[in-house]
């Protein structure tokens, strides 16, 4: 029997998705989340309501190599972006997929209608991984999944209470001008943390008028980041709730 494996990244999509697959799948699903230390702490809460909500508990593995933690991996690596990606990803989440995965596992992954490219992409990358897109299928968007986790009873993660748009760690290096200029105010220790790792590594993590800055060279009104993500819900939201 073929293994269903359930990426839950402690994001509202991921947890939808997992909840769908445990009510539709003929086999059971196991749940699997790749601790990374720079997360909020609120994620660990947020887990736990999942696991009430799913009926099952969700299994945390992380790297040891890099003690789960992004800071080891640009330290170790002295590489913290650029043209091919980020390797806290790599090392701390597709690595572990790799170490955990089997062959013929049914992987369910919190891909929505928004990013049907980022599926064109992975499975380009990975056509040996069999898919289940599950959210796509049902026609679910991010703020269909926020609705649901919402309707649930489950608190949001407090970094969408924030006003973020997803829930990856406190300074993500993936982020643009204007998600810094908030990471600056919300989180200080977390921005001046990679200000100096660029400094010590000499690599400059943003782009602004075609030009690469530190981070401490942000201009305040650079970017234009949302200050709250819409809650809205339509009726593929309420038909896959129907479904659990």
């Amino acid at each position: 029997m073929n293994r269903v494996i359930s990426w839950f990244s402690c994001g509202a999509a991921s947890a939808v998705a997992t909840k769908l697959a445990i009510s539709e799948s003929k086999t059971p699903v196991e749940v699997i989340y790749c601790h990374v230390k720079e997360e909020h702490p609120d994620n660990l809460r947020f887990m736990k309501d999942c696991e009430k909500w799913f009926g099952q508990p969700i299994t945390i593995i992380e790297n040891q190599k890099y003690n789960g933690s992004i800071y080891e991996v640009f330290e170790k690596r002295k590489y913290i972006v650029g043209i091919g990606g980020a390797p806290c990803t790599v090392h701390l989440k597709k690595d572990m997929r790799k170490s955990f995965e089997k062959p013929n596992d049914i992987q369910v992954f919190g891909y929505t209608v928004e990013e049907q490219d980022r599926v064109d992409r992975f499975i380009d990358a990975n056509n040996d991984v069999r898919l289940w897109s599950i959210l796509i299928d049902k026609g679910l968007n991010k703020s269909d999944c926020l609705a649901m986790i919402d309707r649930a009873g489950i608190e949001l993660p407090a970094m969408y209470k924030l006003g973020y748009q997803n829930n990856n760690c406190i300074g993500c290096v993936k982020g643009g001008l204007g998600y810094w200029n908030k990471v600056k105010i919300d989180f200080p220790e977390q921005f001046d943390r990679m200000a100096k790792l660029e400094k010590v590594i000499g690599a400059k993590i943003l782009k602004h008028k075609g030009n690469r800055i530190w981070l401490t060279e942000l201009p305040v009104d650079a970017g234009d980041y949302p200050t709250e993500q819409a809650i809205e819900c339509g009726i593929f939201c309420h038909m896959a709730e129907q479904q659990y």
